[in-house]
């Protein structure tokens, strides 16, 4: 056999293997222009007839429901320097106060740990959950251990949270999430919102080719599948799950809400729920306002409504090694731990669904031989347009009826493919990116296909689909700020040399329960509350600005919401370099910071101040509690000659640091621990009518003799005026006869 002969033979076989290519080509493209055709023939229904009936639904209207406490679940391992960026501008970004972040880390994982421990001195709202396996165990063990520990938390402060929101730690959320779930709970069992990657650069496919895929299908595919069928598979982020699902899921797992041997739970779970006649919703909303889009795209091509959708950005792999490891793990979740748990329904249009999640398994060959074809076409074609005298090895090709049928149909379609993709591309990221997403089809084909191949070969050697191990991602994460997290206090008065190794220990020693150590030190008067201020506003990292808080300007206070001040036990100061100026006896959370400034719509900044100040000031200057201004007595005793300018400063200290909030005495005077006490005030609010005190016995997260207690304890350390000039002259008395 020649050369000629081999090439023939050659290329006879590539025709063959050509029209097979072909057959499947056409058939899985049509499957897709079902899809486009449901998706644009729904579009164009609605729009003439529920949208042109319909009032126009925006954010403003999501703020007419009260907030109900929610649960912010984010498995962590090796997330070292990941968490304290999510939490920093979840705190900074998020239009939402009433929520809980719960962390799981592994006790084999110190670093991820010791970063989730820095984070929760600065943030309340989150809380550290160790796993009971060493890890890596898999995601969804990750999230039964959270799921524990929230539902010992709900048993500790009596509060039941109405949703349970799933996300990883390289997450950004858009400010308007939670509120939108928030509205959406809980008629909805299941919510997932629109997935869309960051943009790194014109030239990297690899990311690339995620932000195209997602585009298509979130911005159309799932949109089908929710309408046609009524069940959304989650994404594993951006997903709330209703507390009427997570009970049902425990219920049904035996304690255990996600499947363990799983790679992807959150695929699965959207199954079951269905199954239960669980309500489940894929929701694009968008804003109108472009501060609640903070981390959407910029470009002037984009989409002014579709570019503002409430969604989870994140960044994607960025190499090739990384990308296949990724979705070859979603291909053995999705396909071959989908088929093993999920079979066929007797719903042909869920059934379509399965098919159309398992058919990756055999459209990413065909997709990867197909471009193999067209490049040795390609080939052949050049050969034949630049050699002088050369063979027409395309005839072999253009002369078939069948073939050039199929392909001209193909070609047809792959256009149609090319133009919806861009069509979605183009709505979030703008038109340059809608081009590119062109070639990027190429390198995500490749991609797929090498995933395909290795998740084959994972199930293969493992011998089942359940026991391949969890193969995690790393994660990346904006820079949102560098804000540092303070020393302790003890530290830092050590370090300023203002107490002793002895009167730490001291102070750690005489400490009642639930009394924070700087209240003990000014209770045993081992510093004054000037230096606890200073030393306060140090750990911080906040400027320390000691008030008078009954000679201040009144405009500010008066224009300041009482709710607020008492809510956030705030003293409004006045306006400074055109930052509202705050003053606060503690640090206060940027959590409660940023609700402050979105309550307001200005921002706030806050100094700290000397103990009793703000406490005084506001009963001073809202309840118009003018006895509460102790200078007239303590001129009176300065005028009779009873009392020294010293003597009546060191009263008028002592009556300052002897005031204490209801929250400080309730963490005295009750069991409920600072995380549960600042959970009761997030959900409480405020109102003249209903006090703190009322509210919490109405809940029943204290009893009524809990609450006498409390203030008992609250009076008994609030000491008047004429306690303190009676004990300072018995003092005084004492030193003179000594």
């Amino acid at each position: 056999m020649n050369v000629i002969d081999f090439v023939a033979l050659y290329l006879f076989l590539l025709k063959y293997v050509s029209v097979v290519l072909l057959v499947m080509l056409l058939a899985f493209a049509l499957d897709d222009v079902f899809i486009d055709g449901y998706y644009w023939l729904r579009r164009l229904w609605r729009g003439l007839t529920i949208y042109r009936k319909r009032a126009v639904f925006d954010e403003q209207q999501l703020y007419f429901c009260k907030e109900k406490p929610l649960a912010i679940m984010i498995p962590a391992w090796q997330e070292v320097g990941v968490v304290g960026k999510m939490a920093e501008l979840a705190a900074s970004e998020l239009d939402y106060e009433n929520y809980q972040i719960f962390v799981g880390t592994y006790p084999n994982d110190p670093g991820t740990q010791a970063d989730v421990d820095a984070v929760c001195q600065r943030f309340p709202n989150i809380h550290k959950v160790i796993c009971a396996r060493p890890g890596p165990t898999s995601k969804a063990d990750c999230l039964n251990n959270v799921i524990t520990s929230i539902l010992e938390f709900e048993r500790r402060s009596k509060v039941k949270f109405a949703g349970f929101v799933l996300h990883d730690a390289e997450d950004v959320i858009s400010a308007m999430e939670l509120r939108l779930f928030n509205y959406l709970l809980p008629r909805k069992d299941l919510i997932q919102l629109p997935v869309y990657p960051f943009a790194t650069g014109p030239l990297n496919f690899t990311s690339g080719h995620y932000l195209d895929e997602f585009s298509e299908m979130h911005g159309k595919d799932v949109v089908v599948r929710e309408a046609m069928v009524g069940q959304v598979p989650s994404a594993g982020v951006g997903t709330c799950f209703s507390r009427r699902a997570i009970l049902k899921l425990s219920e049904e797992g035996d304690g255990l809400p996600f499947d363990v041997q799983s790679l992807t739970e959150d695929y699965d779970i959207g199954f079951r729920l269905k199954q239960w006649g669980m309500e489940e919703i894929f929701v694009r909303f968008s804003v109108t306002n472009n501060k609640l889009a903070a981390f959407a795209e910029r470009n002037r091509s984009r989409s002014k409504t579709d570019g503002n959708v409430v969604c989870v950005r994140e960044y994607f792999p960025e190499t090739f090694s990384t990308a296949v490891r990724q979705k070859s793990r979603w291909i053995i979740g999705i396909v071959f731990q989908g088929m093993k748990v999920h079979k066929w329904s007797s719903d042909w249009k869920l059934n379509y669904f399965l098919w159309r999640d398992r058919k990756g398994v055999i459209s990413y060959f065909v997709s990867f031989l197909a471009n193999i074809v067209f490049l040795q076409l390609t080939i052949l074609w050049l050969y034949q347009s630049l050699a002088a005298d050369p063979y027409n090895f395309i005839s072999v090709f253009s002369t078939d009826p069948l073939i050039v049928t199929l392909l001209s149909c193909n070609l047809l379609f792959f256009l149609n493919r090319m133009l919806q993709r861009m069509i979605f591309v183009r709505r979030y990221y703008g038109i340059a990116q809608a081009l590119l997403s062109v070639p990027r089809q190429l390198w995500g084909n490749i991609i797929n296909f090498f995933a395909n191949i290795r998740a084959i070969r994972q199930v293969l050697a493992h011998g089942d689909p359940r026991r391949v191990a969890w193969d995690k991602t790393q994660h990346q994460y904006p820079t949102v700020s560098e804000r540092s997290l303070g020393s302790s206090l003890g530290y830092i008065l050590r370090q300023q040399h203002i107490i002793s190794d002895e009167q730490l220990n001291q102070a750690l020693e005489q400490r009642t329960r639930g009394e924070r150590i700087g209240q003990a030190m000014l209770r045993l008067k081992l510093i004054s509350p000037q230096q606890l201020a200073a030393a306060l506003a140090q750990q911080a990292s906040v400027e320390c600005r000691l008030i008078d808080p009954f000679v201040l300007e009144a405009k500010p206070i008066i224009q300041f919401p009482e709710k607020l001040a008492f809510k956030y036990a705030v003293l409004p100061l006045g306006i400074e370099d055109n930052l509202l100026v705050l003053a606060k006896e503690s640090a206060l959370s940027p959590v409660a910071q940023g609700a402050i400034e979105r309550a307001l719509q200005r921002k706030v900044r806050y100094v700290i101040c000397q103990v009793g100040a703000v406490t005084l000031g506001l009963r001073y200057w809202y309840k118009f509690d003018l006895a509460c201004n102790p200078q007239q007595q303590l001129s009176q005793w300065c005028d009779t000659g009873e009392l020294s300018a010293a003597g009546a400063e060191a009263i008028r200290q002592q009556y300052f640091a002897s005031q204490l909030m209801l929250g400080d005495a309730l963490l005295q005077a009750s069991n409920l621990e600072p995380a549960v006490i600042n959970q009761v005030l997030i959900g409480f609010e405020y109102d003249s009518n209903l006090r703190l005190g009322t509210y919490l016995v109405q809940e029943k997260l204290i009893s009524e003799q809990v609450l006498q207690q409390t203030l008992a304890l609250q009076q008994a350390q609030q000491k008047s005026l004429q306690q303190l000039f009676n004990e300072y002259k018995a003092r005084l008395s004492g030193a003179m006869l000594a």
